[in-house]
């Protein structure tokens, strides 16, 4: 039989997959593989336990949430051969199961990870030598997306992310950053930086969404200038929201594979919806095809 291992945060969907367990792994055995577990017990624990075991097995799948996935598929790059990665998602938010078009609900899922998902390429990011599967961004709106209230987001749908967004301003100073990118470079102060490789953040439609190619080697950049003035402010909102106006001349968008951004003060990062660090020169770089990740079909 083929093995396969099996790394799941116990913790993630409030628990939730400790009663699904059970149908996992029949659902696993009866694909044919051969299946050792792995409850993941604390942060990081996914990673070490990709990076110190994954090349003995044939497939990896990962159960949690979009961190678990990220720790998992960090694990895996830092071996030479990786094994196809597949992913149930339990998280609350579970962007990367919208960009890679899972199915909705475990079995489904399981099935997937099992062997009815399509195995492809799918590229991976570096900050600082720090992986991350699907966004790497700082600012004033890291946290809009993940941290507006659910009833505000069912009531007013995406002007929710507005509303949040320009509650969120007159808190944040901007950053003024040189940012150099495929032989470019533009200097400004910047509210907001998102650069991504992703169909979701924060369970809301990304920018540009058309232009997302998961395994072309370009990652998808926003920039979000310190506005001039009101309507220019609203225009970049809502196309950061992915309503289609104009763009304001406070919205940057652009595709990269390499960029370099630097500020005279440290420059905060969230990576996967986690802290990613805080240094004032910051180098992202793609790395195109770095994993094979199941998807749906």
């Amino acid at each position: 039989m083929n093995q396969l291992l099996f790394i799941y945060n116990p913790t993630s969907g409030t628990g939730k997959i400790g009663s699904e367990l059970s149908a996992i792994l029949d659902t696993f055995t009866k694909a044919g593989w051969l299946t050792t577990t792995y409850p993941t017990q604390d942060k990081g624990d996914a990673a070490r336990a990709a990076r110190e075991m994954g090349s003995q097995f044939d497939r990896v799948v990962c159960a949690g949430g979009d961190g678990t996935l990220s720790e998992v598929s960090g694990g895996l790059m830092t071996l030479d051969a990786p094994p196809p990665l597949g992913y149930i998602p339990f998280g609350s938010t579970n962007d990367c199961a919208t960009t890679l078009h899972l199915p909705k609900g475990t079995k489904q899922a399981a099935l997937a990870a099992a062997g009815a998902g399509k195995i492809a390429p799918m590229d991976m990011g570096l900050l600082n030598d720090r992986p991350f599967v699907y966004v790497a961004a700082f600012g004033a709106f890291t946290n809009v997306a993940y941290d507006t209230p659910q009833d505000l987001k069912k009531t007013f749908g995406h002007l929710a992310y507005i509303f949040a967004g320009i509650a969120s301003l007159p808190t944040i100073t901007p950053y003024h950053l040189k940012v150099e990118y495929d032989g470019k470079t533009l200097e400004d102060d910047f509210f907001y930086g998102m650069v991504s490789n992703s169909l979701s953040i924060g369970g809301m439609k990304t920018p540009k969404c058309d232009q997302v190619v998961l395994d072309d080697g370009l990652f998808e950049v926003t920039l979000f200038k310190k506005p001039l003035n009101f309507a220019d402010l609203a225009n970049g909102l809502q196309a950061l929201i992915n309503l289609d106006p104009p763009e304001g001349g406070s919205l940057i968008q652009f595709q990269a594979s390499r960029l370099t951004f630097t500020s005279d003060q440290p420059l905060p990062w969230t990576i996967d919806g986690e802290f990613g660090g805080s240094q004032m020169v910051n180098q992202i770089v793609n790395r195109q095809k770095a994993l094979q990740i199941i998807q749906g079909t």
